[in-house]
């Protein structure tokens, strides 16, 4: 079971690309992966991501979700 942490920010603005200045967001999962051989090995896991301030404003205006689950593989 490997935990996963993720997050960026940015320095300015830049709506065209729905980017707020500040943190932009945050991601944290699980994954659950057996290693058959070194070569193969296969996972599954889950996901939650959130955006935070402006950008999270840009979203919302633009009718986007602002946080959600997902399953990854």
């Amino acid at each position: 079971l490997q935990p996963r942490l993720e997050g960026s920010a940015a320095i300015q603005k830049n709506a065209d690309f729905g980017i707020g200045s500040g943190i932009n967001n945050l991601e944290a999962g699980l994954r659950l992966r057996y290693e058959i051989e070194r070569e193969f090995a296969p996972y599954i896991g889950i996901n939650y991501s959130r955006l935070f301030a402006s950008t999270q404003d840009l979203a919302r205006s633009d009718g986007e979700d602002t946080a959600n689950w997902s399953l990854v593989g």
